[in-house]
């Protein structure tokens, strides 16, 4: 592993305590909420921050550890991409690009050669003469990995690098950078609250709430199998906890859910919004899942509307716009909610 963490970080209503590992060309997405330690993890992996305890250790080389070693962050082999890409704008593209190098004692014209190179790789080498106010989004955030990439570092470090840019350049940034990444031979850790950037760019993900580690493995690991109910809506799902017995799932909150295999024991009972079918009168044949539900919000949602239900079993529906219209939903409508046994996945927690 290049990079080996073990970070703890006491601040004012939060303890973030997290442990991460990352071979040369992986690339960990460290995936939560707004103000669950994500950053702060970032920080201390940068130099930026000192934690209370533990470890940061690259390619052997020990950069904090709590008997007092602390490697500045401008000596470490790192580079690291900002959420507003944090240019100097007095400097234009390629003299931001070869700062790094130059502030590191590299000759201007190695260093100038080196920048125009990762320009043109990023595809901006005829945009090297102008400063970040006359870039573009996109532009500028490729000049920041330019900049971050330029030194060849051992650790790349990437803050919601897509965040600030509009829905349409984010596809073509997000396109760029997942090529770039898999042509990195480092280690790289990218921040993210959007579940679409930590499933496209990384190779593992790593899920923190409330400054714990509550999930790790392959997106699809995570996408499959969620362990919090915030995990399960990230990608899509309603993940109801409970106890299995026979062919049904009595859930901690009240209610009861029919599954279609045995289960026994604590298990999550999971469902996907478009198994759900809404009507406005209980459905007929007695189908073994249908509950009562009130409609609190409708959201469009691609081709769909997403549909969240309060009750006994809260759900998610997604319905197409012609279903909604037809049946003239609107929030405070209440509906009754049916889910085959077949569709809803049960795994053990």
């Amino acid at each position: 592993m290049t990079l080996d963490a073990r970070i703890t970080v006491r601040r004012s209503g939060l303890t973030v305590e997290v442990e991460l590992a990352v071979a040369d060309g992986e690339v960990l997405a460290v995936l939560g909420p707004n103000g669950a330690g994500k950053s702060t993890v970032l920080r201390v992996l940068a130099g930026l921050l000192r934690p209370d305890a533990g470890r940061v250790v690259v390619d052997g080389d020990q950069l904090w550890d709590a008997a007092g070693v602390h490697v500045p962050a401008h000596q470490r082999s790192l580079g690291m991409v900002f959420q507003d890409h944090l240019l100097f704008p007095h400097l234009s593209a390629t003299e931001n690009v070869a700062f790094g190098l130059r502030a590191r004692g590299v000759p201007r014209a190695r260093a100038r050669a080196a920048a125009e190179a990762w320009l043109d790789r990023v595809g901006l080498g005829d945009l090297g003469d102008r400063r970040p106010g006359r870039l573009s989004g996109g532009q500028a955030q490729r000049a920041a990995l330019a900049r971050a990439l330029v030194g060849d570092p051992r650790v790349l470090l990437l803050d919601e690098p897509l965040s600030a840019l509009d829905a349409r350049t984010r596809l073509t940034v997000r396109a760029e950078l997942h090529r770039h990444l898999a042509e990195y031979r480092g280690s790289a850790v990218l921040v993210t609250h959007d579940p679409v950037d930590a499933m496209a760019l990384a190779g593992r993900v790593l899920v923190v709430e409330d400054g714990r580690v509550v999930q790790s493995g392959t997106p699809a690991e995570v996408a499959r199998r969620p362990r919090t109910d915030y995990v399960a809506r990230l990608v899509g799902l309603v993940l109801l906890p409970g106890t299995g017995s026979g062919t049904s799932v009595a859930l901690e909150g009240g209610g009861t859910v029919a599954v279609a295999e045995q289960v026994t024991g604590p298990v999550f009972a999971v469902i996907r919004p478009e198994s759900v079918a809404l009507y406005l009168e209980r459905p007929a044949g007695s189908p073994r899942n249908v509950w009562p539900l009130r409609l609190v919000s409708a959201t469009p949602h691609g081709s769909v509307v997403r549909c969240d239900l309060a009750g006994e079993v809260p759900l998610t529906a997604d319905v197409t716009a012609t279903s909604f219209a037809e049946l003239g939903l609107a929030p405070g409508a209440d509906v009754w909610a049916s889910v085959k046994a077949s569709e809803v996945a049960v795994h053990t927690r």
